[in-house]
């Protein structure tokens, strides 16, 4: 499992910095960690901080494959794992009965016939470094997922009744996301190891700003960050994080706007304020007057 992966802390914290993630040093120390010890790893905090960019920039860093399942409630195991190709499975009937031959029930389930989901895909990676399963919002997902979720990372195996069972060749680096809209099972989170990553402050995230816009000057990466820092001292429906400080400047970036004046704030805020509700209260503070 060790192969080409950074052997300490530093060094994946350097991998992680060419991708352009700034992890501060308890976030890269727990995903290190994900990848030798190997257990999952489950990122917490509010939309918007970097769990699901931690994630893809753990994979950018390790140099492998990134394999993604967004979850939702009613999302299903079929869905997530594996199905039969349906379509190809009634040609081989069709062709098979246009040269008068028979297809048995077992030639159409086979691994040609099998297309893999984001589950199966992760456990198939055959290298030559595990692959990163994102399970992104796992909390949007139903308990009976969950507890199937929890097989499945306990002995990276699954069963497929035609094939039988399938072991992973080389274990993925789990990465599970929440935003904490319900609570996880403890027996998922016992499993886990786990980190929260909070809002950075305003100095990091205008370093963040700057590492993701590109050509944007100092001055106003630093206004965009205080700014988003001043509207999360609103109350405010849906705080804005970092992917909307970045959202913001980009806008800003685009328009030609070098200065983050109470004018121009006030033109862009649908950059950063995505609620209505919101938008009235950030109007009523006063906080963006001449």
């Amino acid at each position: 499992m060790t192969g080409d992966l950074p052997a300490d802390v530093g060094g994946l914290t350097a991998a992680l910095d060419r991708t352009g993630y700034l992890a501060d040093e308890p976030l890269a120390t727990a995903l290190f960690l994900a990848t030798r010890m190997p257990a999952p790893i489950l990122l917490e905090g509010e939309p918007g901080v970097g769990k699901t960019e931690a994630a893809k920039a753990l994979a950018a860093a390790l140099d492998t494959p990134l394999v993604r399942l967004q979850c939702y409630e009613g999302l299903t195991v079929s869905e997530a794992l594996y199905e039969w190709n349906y379509p190809r499975q009634l040609l081989a009937i069709r062709l098979a009965e246009a040269s008068g031959a028979t297809v048995a029930s077992a030639d159409l389930f086979t691994p040609e016939f099998l297309l893999a989901r984001p589950l199966l895909a992760a456990l198939e990676h055959t290298g030559p470094r595990p692959a990163v399963l994102l399970l992104d919002e796992v909390d949007r997902a139903d308990d009976e997922f969950e507890a199937f979720l929890l097989e499945l990372l306990a002995e990276n195996t699954v069963t497929i009744p035609e094939l039988g069972t399938r072991r992973a060749v080389l274990p993925p680096v789990v990465v599970l996301t929440s935003n904490r809209t319900r609570d996880l099972h403890d027996a998922l989170k016992r499993r886990c190891l786990y980190h929260w990553i909070p809002y950075p402050a305003a100095d990091r995230v205008a370093a963040i700003v700057r590492r993701r816009v590109a050509g944007i000057g100092d001055p106003l990466a630093d206004q965009v960050a205080a700014a988003v820092q001043r509207l999360r001292g609103l109350e405010l429906y849906k705080p804005p994080g970092v992917a909307e400080a970045v959202d913001w400047a980009t806008a800003l970036r685009v328009l030609g706007i070098a200065t983050l004046t109470p004018a121009t704030a006030a033109q862009t805020l649908a950059a950063v304020v995505k609620y209505d509700e919101d938008l009235a209260t950030v109007r009523g503070s006063g906080l963006f007057d001449d």
